[in-house]
């Protein structure tokens, strides 16, 4: 059976990101003291007395707003509820019980789902005669701090004695390919993973920078599990102004660094543009498997055209990640997505590849004839190993290392390729001094 589902909810600044991070073990969720700051459902998982589950996050319930963004989120709450087994509604102490937080628990109630009302900020003798506030919602109230931990063991203990027996399973999704969806904001990042989930996961707005977590979600494809991660998008600098949005920003490299492919969206409408470059780059520098998205193709006159634009500018640009496949995509109008899974399975197949050391060999003689004497002495490779995968590195061990230049490298790096592409995925080599 499926693991079990906690849901935490509740109004805006209640503490929901605090606690959530308390259950996983680790700062996943942003924390900030500012309502709103959580926009999506964010999934963690957590143990507790043995028992493994998932957790969500959702952002604030809001009543009666008129902002397309704030009811969108109000929407992403309701879901996180439909999809829980224990659901967690979360109060402010220092609020009292608020008529929206009535309002809430009235739409939890009906839900039959197990709930537990938990009562924040509960983390000295005062705050918990605040509690008496809160008695007459009916049921058990717990007081919490999510922050200092006071009232936590309790609370998980509750937690997962709400759950049915036999709800629990040893799956994780540690083995499962990773893929980041990546690129600056408003590209189409979280459209994209709406359409290849066939649900309304991502919060999805024209405002620029909507997405602020990265979240992880299952995806199946013909029986085949991925993990998507949709990411925060990357700004320059200059306008990285918040310390929320720089917040962002890190948590986008970290999803970068925990995935195995990463799958770099381009606006086809805008075209290139130097950040495109810099975020290419981070990730060749990071080793990750790469698939060049140009999104929003339907918005595109003349497809034959702009596509030899693009591959001249896609060669131009990303010359340094000439390994990386393109595809034209349209996530809104579902063009060409399912090409997506196929390319990543064989990234992650490439780059699991070992070459033997015999193979590797039989480069050594070309080598020989095409590198430099180093001061009037003939510069010989002895052998090439391969020593690690993801991604694949090489070592080449030969006498003069100081002989090697950087186009050097990238002709040892071309031979490899001419009989293992290594397609997708950047290789390592490395130049090791050896004395006869």
């Amino acid at each position: 059976m499926s693991r079990p589902v906690v849901v935490i909810v509740g109004r805006q600044n209640v503490g929901k990101s605090t606690l959530f991070n308390r259950i996983t073990g680790g700062r996943k969720a942003i924390v900030k003291d500012e309502p709103g700051v959580t926009r999506d459902r964010i999934y963690g998982e957590a143990v507790w007395e043995g028992r493994s589950f998932v957790v969500i996050d959702t952002g604030g319930f809001f009543t009666g707003t008129d902002d397309e963004i704030l009811a969108g989120v109000t929407r992403h709450a309701l879901m996180g509820i439909d999809e829980a087994d224990v659901v967690i509604q979360l109060f402010d102490s220092k609020d009292g019980l608020t008529p929206a937080d009535l309002e809430l628990a009235s739409l939890v109630r009906k839900c039959n789902k197990a709930v537990l009302w938990v009562v924040n900020k509960i983390d000295n003798l005062k705050a918990e005669q605040r509690m008496a506030d809160f008695y007459h919602i009916g049921g058990t109230v717990l007081g919490v701090s999510a922050e200092g931990g006071l009232g936590f063991d309790e609370l998980m203990d509750e937690v997962i004695s709400r759950f049915k027996p036999g709800s629990h399973s040893d799956s994780t999704t540690s083995e499962l390919p990773k893929i980041a969806i990546v690129g600056r904001p408003n590209v189409g990042k979280s459209t994209l993973v709406n359409t290849l989930l066939g649900k309304e996961k991502m919060l999805v707005s024209p405002v620029s920078g909507t997405t602020r977590d990265s979240v992880d979600s299952i995806c199946t494809y013909y029986g085949k599990k991925y993990v998507l991660i949709d990411t925060a998008g990357i700004r320059k600098k200059p306008n990285v102004v918040e310390d929320l949005e720089r917040f962002s920003v890190v948590r986008a490299i970290r999803s970068i660094e925990r995935a195995d492919v990463v799958v770099f969206l381009i606006d086809a409408t805008e075209g290139i543009v130097e950040q495109d470059k810099k975020i290419v780059s981070l990730i060749d520098r990071s080793g990750k498997g790469l698939i060049l998205c140009i999104n929003k193709w339907d918005a595109v006159d003349s497809p034959d055209e702009s596509y030899r634009q693009f591959m001249d500018s896609v060669e131009h640009h990303f010359a340094f990640a000439y390994y990386a496949p393109m595809l034209t995509i349209s996530g809104l109008m579902k063009k060409r997505i399912t090409k997506i899974f196929p390319l990543v399975g064989e990234i992650v197949r490439e780059r699991k590849k070992r070459i033997t050391t015999g193979v590797l060999n039989r480069y050594v003689e070309t080598l020989n004839k095409q590198l430099p004497a180093y001061k009037g002495k003939q510069t010989k490779v002895f052998y090439i190993s391969q020593v690690a995968v993801e991604p694949p590195q090489f070592a080449v061990f030969l006498n003069y290392p100081e002989a090697i230049k950087d186009n050097h490298m990238r002709y040892i790096e071309k031979l490899i390729r001419q009989g293992y592409p290594f397609n997708g995925t950047p290789i390592r080599v490395y130049i090791k001094k050896r004395n006869r």
